[in-house]
Order: C-alpha cells, then structure tokens, then sequence
C-alpha cells in the first residue's frame, strides 16, 4: 500500500543448542527390542485362577467346615491357654537343644577322644530313634526309675525323690523334645564351625587370644550365617512337633485340646481346622523373624546395603560394580548411538 511503512523483519534468533549429529547413511539401526512372547505364562496364571476359584468356592460352599463352629472355638480360653503351652514347650525345648548342641559340637571338635566319643554317641541314640519312641520312654521313666536320689555313687544317699514328682508330664516333655532336637542340631552348629577358615583360629592364637574367647568372640559371630537358616527350620518344625507329646502324655498341647474339645462336641473337624489356623499364624511369625535374623547375620555377604534399589534386574556383579561409582549409571549411554 503506498505511504505505509514496512518495519524490517527482525533478525532469527540464534539457536544456543548445538546442532544434532546427523546420522551417517552408513550408521547402524536402533535395535528395538521387544520383549519375547510367553503365551505359557497366561496359560499357567489361568489354570492356577481356575484352581484357586474352585478351592476358595469348595471351602465356602462345603456345610460339613462347619465354619460357625471354627469361628465360635477360634478364640476359645482354653484354645490360647494350649497356645501358650505350646509355645512354652517350643521355646523351652529349643532352648534345651541349643545348649546341647553348642557343647556337643565342641566336644566333637575337640582334641578329647573320651569327650568326642560321648558327644558321637549321644548324637548317634537321639538320631537314631524316633522321636515319638523317646517321649514314651519319658512318660514310662517313673517305671524305669521309681526312685532318683543324690549322693556319693555306690555309696550313701542323700536326698532322694519320687520320680513321678519331679518329672512331671511337662518335664518329660521338655526333657524328650530338647534332647532330641540338640542331637540334630548338634550337626549344623558344627557344619556352622566348619565354615569359618582356620585361619580365623591361628590369627587368635597368634594374637594370644584363648580357645574359649576365639570360639565365642571370632567364630561363632561368623558361624552364625550358616547356623541360623536351619536352625530357623528346626524351630518351625519343633513347633508342630510338639503335638507328639500326647505320648508322655502332657494334655493342655494346642493338638490335644482342640481334638479333646472336637470329641467331646462331636465335631472334630472344625477343632483341627483352629489348630491349622493357630499353626499357621505362628509359623508365618516365626519365618518372617528367621528373614530378618538372616539378613541381620548376613551383612556383608549378600551386598544389600550397597545396592538396594538403585539397579533393580541387574546381577549382584553389576550392582557392586555400579555402587563403587566408577563407571556411568547407564553404561549403554555411552556406547549406544
């Protein structure tokens, strides 16, 4: 238009950003990878729902659960009074274990033959019987033995008791579980001792530490990674174990009283489903505790604390590699065009 002034076009800003690198015609292509079909895992996953419905429906639907009678018995007093029986007996018992363990496995790995010999044959009787037999010899040691006294052998008596009050049900109870469970776990506390170097032993000598102070200070911490997991098991399966004690017999166990109660309504199905229940709650506590003994026993060998959610999927190599902060987070980065 005339007499309009035309402003001139303002210059195009520069761009700061330095320019892409083009990609050479002689370049390679992006791999894209895509991850591998697995129609077999969709093919599982719905058989295991199919099973699953069908369990969950079969418990719900089934009368004969009578599940209003598990509901009514699951918090009974005398339910958690067995509970609490049964828990004294597997910790009482496992206590009893852990002591004879410890000193059998020394004794067997001492430079005593007497002393490993009787640490061997102690092992040998309480592995070689079955635990059950061993209770009823306990419930009978008043046949046996009628009479215990203390004095001089071969000679003067003074004091003597009847057998049948001083081992009472629940401490033939006691006595046949933790005698039993000691021979067994004698093995692994000497399995754990074994797993520590030799070297650990000279270096104290050396440094004039004695047997006594090495064993407890130095190796047995050290021991206790290998001791631990299966000593968890055996404290699991102490639990369930003590339902064999209606040998002796010692009658206030969680087993005994729900089957007692079970009889005495004509419903012992439903008494045995609370004992499942009981079982199953204590021993989901007991795992969830050996996880974090474990792991509190396991610093150092498995690498958690270096790398715990920095490099999920990666292998414990490349995730000690990463920790150490000597190479790229993403190493691909740098070679990947």
């Amino acid at each position: 238009m005339p007499g309009a002034s035309r402003t001139p076009p303002s210059p195009r800003p520069r761009s700061t950003r330095r320019a892409e690198p083009t990609m050479s015609p002689s370049a390679p292509e992006l791999i894209r990878a895509r991850p591998v079909p697995r129609p077999g895992l969709w093919i599982w996953a719905a058989v295991v729902l199919v099973l699953v419905a069908m369990l969950v429906n079969g418990l719900v639907t089934n009368p004969n659960y009578h599940w209003d009678v598990v509901a009514e018995h699951l918090f009974d007093p005398r339910v958690l009074r067995a509970i609490g029986w049964t828990l004294i007996l597997t910790v009482g018992a496992m206590a009893i274990g852990i002591v004879m363990a410890v000193t059998t496995a020394v004794m067997r790995m001492g430079s005593n033959p007497i002393l490993r010999s009787v640490a061997w044959a102690y092992i040998w009787f309480f592995r070689g019987t079955p635990v059950y037999t061993q209770l009823l010899f306990w419930g009978l040691i008043a046949v046996l033995y009628p009479r215990l006294s203390l004095g001089i052998p071969f000679g003067p008596e003074f004091l003597v008791f009847d057998t049948q009050d001083v081992i009472t049900a629940f401490v033939a109870a006691l006595l046949g579980l933790g005698l039993n469970e000691g021979a067994y776990l004698s093995e692994i506390v000497r399995a754990g001792l074994n797993s520590v170097d030799k070297g650990q032993w000279e270096a104290a000598s050396a440094l004039g530490m004695k047997r006594s102070t090495t064993l407890w200070r130095i190796v047995i911490p050290q021991a206790m990674r290998v001791i631990v997991p299966p000593t968890g098991n055996e404290t699991i399966s102490m639990l369930k174990t003590t339902s064999l004690v209606t040998a002796v017999p010692f009658s206030l166990e969680l087993t005994f009283v729900t089957m007692a109660i079970g009889n005495r309504n004509f419903l012992p199905l439903p008494l045995l489903i609370v004992a499942a229940i009981w079982y199953l709650l204590i021993t989901s506590i007991l795992m969830v505790g050996q996880h974090y003994l474990e792991r509190y026993y396991g610093r150092g060998f498995d690498g958690d604390d270096q790398t715990r959610g920095s490099a999920k999927g990666m292998s414990k190599r490349q995730q000690s590699i990463l920790a150490a902060g000597t190479v790229h987070a993403d190493p691909n980065l740098e070679v990947t065009p």
